[in-house]
């Protein structure tokens, strides 16, 4: 058995040669000063013993200025990098054991971006800043008792802290600086010193589960974009429907594969050729091209034959959208999900630049580079625009196209201000999915077993077919989808890495799916526990004006009190760890969101934290979401309230809108 709890080794380890058969992370800007460089060697050597100290210096100064970072490769462990069976780790406490399982899933060469970097995606949601982190947080989660909690700093590993039994086995936090110092600039200064990080949500979390999540969150995207503006039925899949839209990157094709799984007509760009092959080459992309007349020519044929397929343009999004223009070619829907939360470091590449040129040009002329990004980002609008006025349905992934587009200014604002397109949550997922509680609810098997992981969906789907018989009509949708969701998904070849499933629940769903687990693993009937967890995309928890919170219009969706709440709460009521990150999603400053990971073993301890705490991670963001005034969230919330005696919440009194313009009116007069 691997010892993964020897920390710092005794030796100094062999320098490690760079692996080139995985992908390696964009190098990031030279943005320290002499002084701050020595800072930077400074806070990386104290991982160490002085008398490494000088040859550590020569090689962490080389990292630094050839990478932007301090990643420590020679510390990278010798083992393969995999979620192991949880009784292949060694530990006190099996809730420690479970996060080292966790942990090294988002580290899987199968499941992470840039894995030598510990990004795990978004071009820059790490798990650690560097080796030296890992291995010190493995020693702790090996050696600690259940009286001890890990506190985590933006990937380092301050300590254990004497608690209790009923503490989190470690509370985590990535990139909290103050918001006068949130800056990009500042972010990469921070980072390069290695005193702060981006940890996404679900990478630095560890609650990553590979691509399925998205693959589940677009699907229904789709679904309901279709409801809402094809006027689709309920019951139909998108058969004969042209979805175009860019990205097989750090999202693993997941918009190809949910849109095969949704019945339609799937055009995808993708600028990285590596990316776009692999993709290909794993079954995530139907088909791939080079052409665009290609390209175009067979999704017409498909469109007439209604196939379910998806093909892939090795290209970029912005030629592909100009060619349909062009040729008069109208998608009926649209949408762009490349890394635009991280558009400097190569998220997103300039029209006229190769992918290797446009990475060059971020090394030799990052000025200029920003310069045509901008430029490419109002003709990519310009190309909406068009599709647009054609008829096309365009929506904003939530990637920070949009914002960005505005920051390029490109035109893509209304003359009050306002974004052209709604963010999917805007008009989408928000006000049909999580204004009643509906979002993504996951959980890992620890056993690693697929007959745990099948067992599990059986469950899952019992419970919702169970709930489905009695639930409101606004929800009978997203209770259908998500029941053949859940049957089909052993069907769909889904899972990367760790043993996981996801699907979009309720608060009753989430809460009676996991008490019918823990009762499963009591019985024996699943073989060893389980972890659940969320995403970001979800009713509570993160705090996105552009995102998440797009749908919130009370003029709160710059606050963050509910993600802050989520983290604290969660904490209290028997998560086994909580994280709260500046980011998740659309980039740094731009989010506030808080996480967690839940340990459950059968036991009547993990019964009462599920009773206890999977509600109240849901019913904070409804209660916000219905104190905005969201007609969805205020019905759910007063059915909760009817039905739990120790549940109180503030219902908010409607306006009438003719006494605000009235009162107005006189204003402006006696003006």
């Amino acid at each position: 058995m691997i010892d993964f709890g020897q920390g710092i080794p005794n030796e100094l380890p062999l320098p490690k040669p760079i692996d080139k058969s995985v992908s390696h992370a964009p190098v990031r800007p030279q943005i320290l000063n002499e002084s701050e460089k020595k800072l930077a060697l400074s806070n990386a050597l104290r991982y160490f013993p002085k008398e490494w100290h000088n040859k550590l210096a020569v090689e962490f100064l080389e990292e630094l200025e050839e990478y932007g970072h301090i990643y420590m490769y020679r510390f990278r462990p010798e083992y393969d990098m995999y979620a192991r069976p949880i009784s292949e780790y060694k530990a006190n406490t099996p809730e420690a054991a479970a996060m080292m399982l966790m942990i090294q899933n988002n580290l899987d060469p199968e499941v992470a971006q840039f894995p030598h970097e510990l990004v795990t995606y978004g071009t820059n949601g790490a798990v650690f800043q560097n080796w030296a982190q890992y291995l010190l947080t493995m020693q702790y989660l090996t050696h600690m008792n259940e009286n001890q909690t890990l506190v985590m700093y933006s990937g380092h590993p301050l300590g254990l802290f004497p608690s209790s039994d009923e503490s989190p086995t470690a509370i985590v936090t990535n990139g909290m600086v103050i918001p006068n110092y949130s800056s990009q600039i500042d972010y990469e200064r921070m980072n390069a010193l290695g005193v702060s990080q981006y940890g996404q949500m679900t990478a630095g979390s560890y609650m990553y589960i590979g691509p399925q999540g998205i693959v589940h969150g677009t699907t229904i995207t789709i679904l309901n974009a279709a409801r809402k503006y094809l006027d689709l039925p309920e019951e139909s899949d998108l058969g004969g429907i042209l979805y175009v839209t860019s990205g097989l990157g750090g999202m693993s094709g997941a918009q190809a594969k949910a849109a095969v799984i949704a019945g339609a007509v799937c055009i995808i760009a993708e600028i990285d050729p590596i990316a776009a092959n692999k993709r290909h080459q794993q079954g995530w992309l139907t088909e791939l091209y080079e052409d665009l007349g290609e390209v175009v020519s067979r999704a017409q044929i498909a469109v007439e034959n209604k196939e379910a397929v998806s093909i892939g343009y090795c290209g970029n999004i912005v030629d592909l959208l100009g060619y349909l223009v062009e040729q008069d070619i109208t998608p009926d829907l649209a949408s762009d999900q490349t890394s635009l939360h991280n558009p400097w470091l190569g998220g997103y590449m300039p029209v006229n630049l190769s992918f290797n040129q446009g990475r060059e040009m971020i090394i030799d002329d990052p000025e200029q580079f920003k310069i045509e990004v901008k430029k490419t980002l109002r003709k990519h609008v310009k190309h909406v625009n068009k599709l647009a006025e054609r008829g096309t349905i365009f929506w904003d992934y939530g990637n920070a196209f949009l914002l960005e587009s505005s920051r390029a200014e490109a035109d893509i604002l209304e003359l009050d201000g306002s974004f052209r397109y709604p963010s999917y949550v805007e008009n989408i997922m928000g006000p049909m999915c999580f204004d009643y509680g509906f979002g993504p609810f996951r959980w890992v098997c620890t056993s690693g077993s697929d007959d745990d992981l099948r067992l599990t969906d059986s469950i899952a789907a019992e419970v919702l077919h169970e709930l489905a018989q009695d639930c409101k009509s606004e929800i009978s949708t997203q209770y259908r989808d998500n029941i053949r969701w859940i049957e089909e998904a052993d069907n769909h070849a889904l899972v990367v890495g760790s043993k996981a499933r996801i699907l979009y629940a309720d608060e009753q769903g989430r809460l009676q799916i996991a008490l019918a687990f823990n009762r499963a693993i009591k019985e024996g009937k699943i073989s060893a526990p389980i972890v659940l967890g969320r995403d970001h995309h979800d009713v509570g928890g993160t705090d996105s004006p552009y995102r998440e919170t797009a749908n919130i219009k009370d003029g709160s969706m710059f606050t963050a009190d509910m993600a802050i709440h989520n983290f604290v709460g969660d904490s209290f009521r028997g998560a086994t760890w909580t994280s709260i990150h500046n980011g998740g999603g659309v980039g740094w400053g731009e989010v506030i969101n808080g996480g967690f990971g839940m340990y459950i073993d059968g036991s009547d301890k993990s019964e009462k934290a599920i009773k206890s705490m999977v509600s109240w991670d849901v019913m904070n963001g409804l209660a916000r979401r219905s104190w905005a005034r969201n007609s969805g969230a205020i019905s759910t919330v007063q059915d909760a309230v009817a039905n739990d005696t120790n549940l109180h919440i503030t219902i908010p009194n409607l306006v009438d809108d003719n006494i605000l313009n009235l009162v107005i009116e006189r204003l402006d007069d006696s003006i």
